[in-house]
């Protein structure tokens, strides 16, 4: 059965990006690794960095294996890192710490609400010891968006360095890295821009990616190591992601098409308003305030009266074309809808109209 993807990714792509994972490219091939050098220039144009200054390193595996390799790579034996997490994703970075060893410490607030601002100066001013500072920038476990350009004011105000998953928000929404004070920004190819599994993606500010030589803990994730052979002609350390790549190259080309992230923007954030807005007229609550929603992904309450299981709604829905997410919020009975991908004003109504369908025929 064929269906359309309403999740934070992987998600649902064009026949045009599918394409290009029928060619078979050879790794070592001098026209392979122009692609790989041409997908890091596109995508440091798009964090608007000044390419002296900031680097790009494509890492195979998931979004968490880029993050597990900044982390674990960046972080030294002396260094301490400070994780601000409202999330899920927040404490997988933890889980990534303890599993490498590295000196932390977690400032955790509810999953719907951001972080104090005065509460991470007054971290930061009474513990010395912290070198580091994270932060998940789209947290899709409820679908806030965190405020990544005030506090990374604050962490260098305090001479720290910076840290930005934006796995669920690069190229979906703008971040001009450099003005942000962002030293490491890590991204995947099945998000935002719109490709297909298979890698993540790291800008990093070059002074910063330079001091990682021999602290990695791992082999496959070390970063300096992935950087430094990638820089050279544009080759993978280990054997890539093939497909992937070719159907990423595409997928950056059709962002372009688009009209840049700006336009992107601009259909994911009136995709997820007009979902928010019928949504509630059919009974349904989000569970994070607008003010705070990002485009990406809405995470709604069931209403009290509700006498189905998300088992049941989920396969009512999948049946007829489409795929939502459970939720993730512990004791809170919610459920998630995304909206990135190849989704416009057609798909949000038609979605709508099938979940009114399914209530009227539990009620």
């Amino acid at each position: 059965m064929k269906y359309k993807l309403l999740t934070p990714g992987p998600l649902t792509t064009t026949d045009s990006v599918k394409e290009q994972m029928l060619f078979d490219h050879c790794t070592w091939d001098e026209d392979y690794k122009k692609i790989t050098r041409d997908i890091t220039d596109k995508l440091l144009n798009l964090a608007k960095v000044n390419k002296d200054n900031y680097v790009c390193t494509l890492m195979q595996g998931s979004g968490t294996f880029g993050v597990e390799s900044v982390l674990s790579s960046s972080i030294g034996e002396n260094d301490k890192l400070l994780i601000l997490s409202n999330g899920a994703y927040g404490e997988r970075m933890a889980d990534i710490a303890k599993h490498n060893r590295i000196n932390y410490v977690i400032y955790t607030e509810d999953y719907n609400k951001r972080h104090n601002i005065n509460k991470i100066k007054d971290i930061l001013k009474n513990d010395k010891a912290i070198t580091h500072v994270s932060i998940v920038h789209s947290e899709t476990t409820s679908g806030i968006l965190n405020d990544i350009e005030e506090i990374g004011k604050v962490v260098k105000e305090y001479n720290k360095i910076f840290i930005v998953d934006a796995m669920s928000s690069f190229g979906g929404i703008d971040i001009p890295v450099e003005n942000y004070n962002i030293d490491f920004i890590i991204s995947s190819a099945n998000k935002c821009i719109q490709g297909v599994p298979g890698f993540s993606f790291i800008i990093a500010k070059k002074e910063e990616i330079l001091k990682c030589k021999n602290k990695a803990r791992s082999l496959s994730l070390d970063l300096y190591s992935q950087w430094e052979t990638m820089n050279k002609d544009g080759k993978w350390r280990f054997t890539s992601p093939t497909h992937t790549i070719l159907a990423f190259n595409k997928a950056l080309d059709e962002l372009n098409e688009e009209g840049g992230v700006d336009k992107r923007y601009e259909r994911y954030y009136n995709n997820n308003r007009l979902l928010i807005d019928k949504m509630k007229e059919l009974g349904f609550d989000t569970y994070v305030d607008n003010k705070y929603q990002s485009p990406i992904i809405t995470s709604f309450i069931y209403p009290k009266n509700a006498n189905y299981t998300f088992e049941e709604m989920y396969d009512f829905i999948k049946q007829r074309g489409y795929a939502i997410y459970p939720g993730k919020i512990e004791n809170i009975n919610s459920f998630r809808i995304g909206n990135i991908g190849e989704i416009y004003k057609e798909d949000i109504i038609k979605l709508c109209a099938i979940i009114e369908e399914f209530l009227k025929g539990v009620n």
